[in-house]
């Protein structure tokens, strides 16, 4: 390239900038071709033996566009052919940064609305101060909408030479200034391809480059044979840089195909010229999966906040909020024909929820602040947590069966009704707490995208999405106890209260189970057992509490019962503080329900999705957990089915299984990148490079057959 070499191009921004040496221009009048209206213009740098810059301004009508140096599959770069006076000479066009312009099978590169098109000319040193001199340029481009029409465009302007030091002409001189600051330009980045089994690899690494997410990063070739334009671009990040997967073009079907790549690396908010040469490619520029997708950032605040809003109220229909329903409804019943108290119960609840809710968003936003690689449902990849949480659902499903009460009355003497229970408004809020804490992990649709809008704002904004997302959550419950037609439906309080309470008690049974074995996959078998001991001395402790309280509606003395009971409640702590120290087993696999259907799975890892997706190979990425309830529902309805299993034989898919049990910071990162913060995500990589296919978040066996089959379709 002749351009202006960078040191004199510094030279000449930074004169633009100052305004020094640079004389009042002389604006040619404007020459209007039909479809685009050209003027060249100049900042007035005119000094003997300087450079200045002079510009084509095209104003482009609407819905037209001209094009860049390489107009991509179809078009023709805009010329200039300059007649200047002697001694002068111009240098190549400075082109910006171009569009891409879809138009149907076709991609093609350009301008739409107002481009500048600067050129360095030089001046001659023997130019003489306050004369006038005459610049012409032969304007010849192809505007273009539905059809195309070359125009062309005699354009003059007169430049007077400078004498001392002018004053600018500001408006021009800006123009042209934001112009060359915004273009393209060399950088300090190391670029390399790689050419293999009909794939096209870039890696481009640099400071410019390094801890950047560029989702929107693009490469344009000057040379219009080297890639398949229409075809999409594979993005993938690494530590120092990133690498494209480009459609190779029709250049690569030679021998040999080309040793380096000339063009314009577009990473959104800035573009640099690079020449990436054969060779290895860069491993800082991969290994970080795809960049951040842009859904998130760009969905705004009043959306997110409704997103969050339907999120929390469908998550009551998820699967996750299953064993908190039965608390739920001991509470609704142990209210009928109280309108009052129902109303309490539903305050209650509500408060523990939303106060939960802000109270782990919080946590949230200062560990990801702090830098650590964390998502939704964090709180459940601590086994300690989780342990803990396993022996207060069997506390609460043991206070269900009525071995203890909490917030109650023993009613009733010889003869009279049994034992009722009437939660209080502090086991209300508990209950929000807990709905919280083990169900909300999952997450649902809609709140998926406020979450990862959420996350990407400050936190001020997302403390408000999280709150609505709690709002969203609570609403159902508490409108019902805000309903007097509905609680008058209830059947009066009765023995059936107690008998439904009891019975509402085993799915709680079953949520302290369900903790156990996540905790297993997480801390091992010996943990385990001590977690069992736990849970003994748990369900002790409770008896002697609830013998404790019927000992003192008969006048006798609890305080011995008591004291044990708190004892044995401290010994089942020390228990879990101590399965919490045992050394953490190197890997425990959750046993998938798919294994029944001899489906094939790979743990994750983003080099080998990347790989995959190079070799043409589909690819169906399960984002899981052990304690998510909705994931292992999903894996039994639809995942472990034999006809999904025929399918990803049938398409060649590679099944992954990206296990979020534990905290793992490449899953966490993975997640972030889809524009999300907690499981289940379920992705399908299409062959054609492609960009990933999000499924539902509830699966039945015909959706996921359904997309694996469209994945292998062109």
């Amino acid at each position: 390239m002749n351009r202006l070499g960078a040191l004199g191009r510094i030279v000449a921004v930074l004169a633009l900038a100052t305004g020094l040496g640079l004389p009042a221009s002389v604006l040619a009048a404007s020459v209007d071709t039909g479809h685009v209206k050209a003027e060249l213009i100049v900042s007035g740098a005119a000094v003997p033996g300087g450079e200045v810059y002079v510009a084509l301004r095209q104003t482009i009508a609407k819905d037209w566009h001209t094009y860049w140096r390489n107009p991509g599959d179809a078009g023709q770069a805009t010329t200039l052919d300059w007649t200047l006076p002697s001694g002068w000479s111009a240098g190549e066009i400075v082109w910006p940064t171009p569009q891409r312009l879809p138009l149907g099978s076709l991609m093609n590169y350009g301008y739409e609305g107002q481009v500048l098109l600067p050129v360095a000319l030089k001046v001659p040193a023997n130019a003489r101060p306050d004369d006038t001199v005459n610049l012409k340029a032969e304007a010849g481009f192809l505007v273009c909408k539905d059809i195309c029409i070359p125009e062309q465009a005699s354009l003059t302007l007169a430049v007077k030479i400078a004498s001392g030091v002018p004053a600018p002409d500001k408006a021009a001189a800006a123009a042209i200034l934001k112009t060359l600051t915004d273009a393209p330009k060399p950088a300090d980045i190391k670029a390399a391809i790689r050419f293999e089994a009909g794939v096209l690899k870039l890696s481009a690494t640099g400071a410019a480059l390094a801890g950047g997410n560029f989702p929107n990063a693009y490469f344009y070739p000057y040379d219009s044979t080297v890639l398949d334009h229409a075809k999409p671009q594979g993005i993938e990040h690494g530590p120092e840089g990133l690498t494209l997967t480009l459609p190779a073009g029709y250049a690569f079907t030679k021998t040999p195909p080309p040793g380096q790549l000339v063009g314009v690396l577009d990473l959104g908010d800035q573009a640099f010229e690079v020449t990436a040469k054969t060779g290895a490619l860069a491993v800082g520029a991969a290994g970080l999966g795809a960049p951040t997708a842009p859904t998130a950032k760009t969905m705004s605040l009043p959306l997110a906040v409704l997103f969050a809003f339907l999120g929390g109220v469908i998550l009551n229909l998820m699967p996750c909020v299953f064993p908190i329903l039965s608390m739920k409804a001991a509470a609704l019943t142990g209210h009928s024909g109280e309108a009052k108290g129902a109303r309490m119960q539903g305050l209650a609840f509500l408060a523990g929820v939303v106060l939960t809710f802000l109270g782990l968003a919080a946590a949230l936003i200062a560990a990801k602040a702090a830098g650590a690689a964390v998502g939704w449902g964090f709180q459940l990849q601590s086994a300690p947590v989780v342990a803990t949480l396993s022996l207060v659902m069997l506390l609460t499903a043991l206070n269900l069966s009525g071995v203890f009460e909490v917030g109650a009355r023993l009613q009733g003497a010889a003869g009279s009704a049994p034992l009722a229970s009437r939660s209080g408004l502090v086991g209300a809020f508990f209950t929000g707490v807990l709905a919280v804490v083990v169900a909300a992990p999952c997450t649902a649709p809609f709140m998926a995208g406020a979450i990862g809008f959420a996350l990407t704002q400050g936190p001020v904004t997302a403390l408000l999405v999280f709150l609505f997302l709690g709002l969203g959550l609570a609403a159902p419950f508490t409108a019902l106890a805000f309903a007097p037609g509905l609680l008058a439906r209830l059947p009066r309080p009765g023995p059936w209260m107690e008998r439904l309470k009891q019975g509402l008690a085993f799915p709680l049974y079953g949520a302290a189970a369900w903790l156990a074995w996540v905790f297993v996959l997480q801390a091992g078998t010996e943990a385990l057992a001590l977690l069992f001991a736990a849970a003994v001395a748990t369900a002790f402790a409770a008896w002697l509490y609830g013998n404790a309280q019927k000992a003192s509606l008969s006048g006798g003395k609890p305080r011995l019962g008591q004291a044990l009971a708190v004892l044995f409640i401290l010994a089942a702590i020390a228990l879990v503080v101590t399965a919490a120290r045992l050394p953490r087993p190197e890997a425990v696999a959750a046993p998938r329900a798919a294994a029944g259907a001899e489906l094939a799975s790979e743990p994750f890892s983003p080099a080998r999705v990347e790989a995959l997706r190079a070799e043409g190979r589909p690819v169906l990425i399960n984002f899981t957990a052990a304690w998510c309830i909705t994931c292992q529902v999903n894996d039994q309805a639809a995942l472990s089915r034999p006809a999904v299993a025929e399918a990803i034989k049938a398409t060649g898919t590679v099944y992954m299984v990206a296990d979020w049990t534990n905290r793992d910071g490449v899953i966490a990162k993975a997640l972030e990148d889809q524009g999300r913060a907690g499981v289940p995500l379920y992705l399908i990589y299409p062959v054609g490079h492609r960009a990933p296919v999000a499924l539902p978040q509830i699966l039945t066996e015909g959706a996921v057959v359904e997309a694996l089959n469209a994945a292998v379709k062109a």
